[in-house]
């Protein structure tokens, strides 16, 4: 209706309004990021599948409202803070613990977490699920499909219903809070014996669908080190440990903690750990498409790009039937990102000064234009995480090992 009116003013001074620039008026601006706040878990899975695009893609303005989102989320009145804990641990809640701090210490798009100490004296944090978030999924999810659809904002070539219909499978698996319980527990065992990596411990007796307890993380947000007087040493342990886990989440577990956000990986100076955070995206892939996947890669880095062309229409990437310059640039693209793993296992990959995630975005423009399927389903989690990791490493300035992980975790030979 806004749109209307401030297209019938522009029409009436003799000019000639663009869709697209009414929805995204400076006051329309205002009023999604006033809706998109409080549609939280909705709006923000969004943005975060889409943020792997840039302004070629993606108008200027969108960036705006998602990033003010963001920055937005309010904690939930102390009122109803106890009310949910009474539903979820009973009348006598309070008791149950030694101390438990009803300021939260971060609020987020689903819930917000809690510092405590259970009777034991052990410190934990308690994440409380925001009422009615689970329930407006679906209803927040068809608005904003039909907000981004209708005003034309974003090319076919995004299959933004795809992409959707992930985003509400996610958000759902965010929400119940037993599942990602369930996750944590699967990690801290894969990882019972890993050297670096350490998972928060989940008390079963304070967990619920709306309630999580686990025990407390003390390291710092490893974003917080790099303008720090830490070495360039540590950033590159790092960021080689990291991308070691996640090549293992790939090909070896076959399971993957998705959200690449990096708040969710802490260093603790002390122990010279990293400590993982936030499961609730995590997720098995099935054994065909790991194999595939691996392949896949395995020919980027060997340079082999009619095998590349061949497992990617196995995978479903490609139909065999795109123009000559599509099929180009999706093995251009897959042989780019085979290269940080490409060369000797002596060999350090040196982030600071690549190019890769440069030449990658130079062929998104042409491929959403001309693409003629929607990636595999497995592809929006894998990539989104996958895309992170190697930000994140760029973000350190790291070199890394990255052919001599490739190697050992992920290679797939004939």
């Amino acid at each position: 209706m806004n749109a209307a009116a401030e297209g019938l003013s522009q029409v009436s001074k003799g000019q000639s309004p663009n869709w697209k620039s009414l929805i995204l008026s400076e006051s329309n601006i205002d009023r999604i990021t006033k809706k998109f706040s409080q549609m939280r878990g909705a709006a923000l899975k969004i943005g975060q599948m889409m943020s792997f695009q840039d302004e070629k893609i993606l108008p200027r303005e969108l960036y705006e409202i998602l990033s003010r989102v963001q920055n937005s989320a309010n904690y939930m009145p102390r009122r109803q803070l106890e009310k949910v804990m009474t539903k979820e641990l009973g009348d006598n809640w309070e008791a149950k613990f030694k101390s438990f701090d009803k300021i939260p210490i971060a609020a987020a798009s689903i819930g917000q977490v809690h510092n405590g100490e259970l009777l034991d004296g052990t410190k934990i944090v308690v994440k409380v699920q925001y009422p009615g978030v689970k329930d407006s999924i679906d209803s927040d999810l068809n608005n904003l499909l039909l907000l981004l659809t209708a005003s034309r904002l974003l090319p076919k070539g995004l299959f933004l219903d795809k992409t959707v219909a992930n985003a509400r499978t996610e958000l759902k698996w965010e929400c119940d809070y037993i599942r990602e319980a369930k996750a944590l527990q699967r990690f801290e065992l894969l990882l019972k014996d890993d050297p670096v990596f350490v998972v928060p411990h989940v008390y079963e007796e304070f967990t619920t669908e709306n309630v999580l307890t686990m025990s407390r993380m003390e390291g710092t947000e490893i974003m917080n080190l790099k303008n720090e007087s830490n070495s360039q040493e540590i950033r590159n342990f790092i960021s080689e440990n990291i991308m070691r886990l996640c090549l293992e989440e790939i090909a070896v577990f076959e399971f993957m903690q998705t959200d690449p956000n990096w708040a969710n990986f802490l260093y603790n100076a002390k122990t010279n750990k990293i400590e993982l955070l936030d499961f609730g995206a995590s997720r098995p892939f099935p054994s065909d498409f790991i194999k595939k996947y691996r392949k896949l890669l395995t020919y980027a880095t060997q340079e082999n790009r009619a095998g590349a062309y061949e497992m990617s229409k196995e995978l479903g990437y490609l139909t065999g039937l795109e123009s000559q310059s599509m099929k180009d640039a999706h093995v251009d693209s897959v042989m780019t990102l085979g290269e940080p793993f490409r060369g000797s296992v002596e060999d350090v990959f040196d982030f600071a000064n690549q190019t890769v995630s440069d030449r990658i975005r130079g062929n998104i423009g042409l491929m959403v234009n001309e693409r003629l399927c929607p990636p595999p389903e497995e592809t929006y989690s894998l990539h989104r995480k996958f895309s992170g990791i190697f930000l994140l490493c760029a973000r350190m300035e790291a070199s890394v090992h990255c052919a001599k992980l490739f190697s050992k975790y992920f290679a797939l030979k004939e």
